[in-house]
């Protein structure tokens, strides 16, 4: 049984942050689950491009408004608490935060734990 809470990963190895974003780790590769889970932040205010072409993500927004975009057809998607969207085809998206947002992210194959957003806008395949 894996148990943890989110004192436990704040300030440590596994939260990590971009300029617009905080990711708290709670399950990783490492803990052998088949998936990796996140509570991740997205800061008001910011308009975020995103494609996952490595991982497929399913998102719950738990707090804040905002939308997604998906950028190959324009179509847009209000966020807010209780919506979820999974990126099941890598979908190139904007995340657009209205107020600050609070997202419960899961990603297959799962995050190693210490990936950033590269310059296209995606994880890398990390293997360690």
């Amino acid at each position: 049984m894996i148990v943890k809470s989110l004192e436990d990963i704040i300030g440590t190895e596994d939260e990590t942050s971009g300029d617009n974003w905080t990711s708290r780790r709670f399950l990783m590769k490492k803990d052998n689950c088949g998936f990796s889970m996140n509570d991740t932040i997205i800061k008001a205010g910011t308009d975020n491009y995103f494609w996952y072409k490595n991982h497929i993500e399913a998102v719950y927004c738990i707090e804040g408004e905002g939308e997604i975009e998906e950028v190959e057809n324009g179509k847009v998607h209000p966020l807010k608490p209780g919506t979820m969207y999974i990126l099941d085809k890598n979908d190139k998206h904007h995340l657009r935060a209205k107020t600050q947002m609070r997202m419960v992210c899961v990603f297959n194959p799962p995050l190693v734990g210490t990936e950033t957003h590269n310059e296209e806008g995606y994880y890398p395949l990390l293997t360690d």
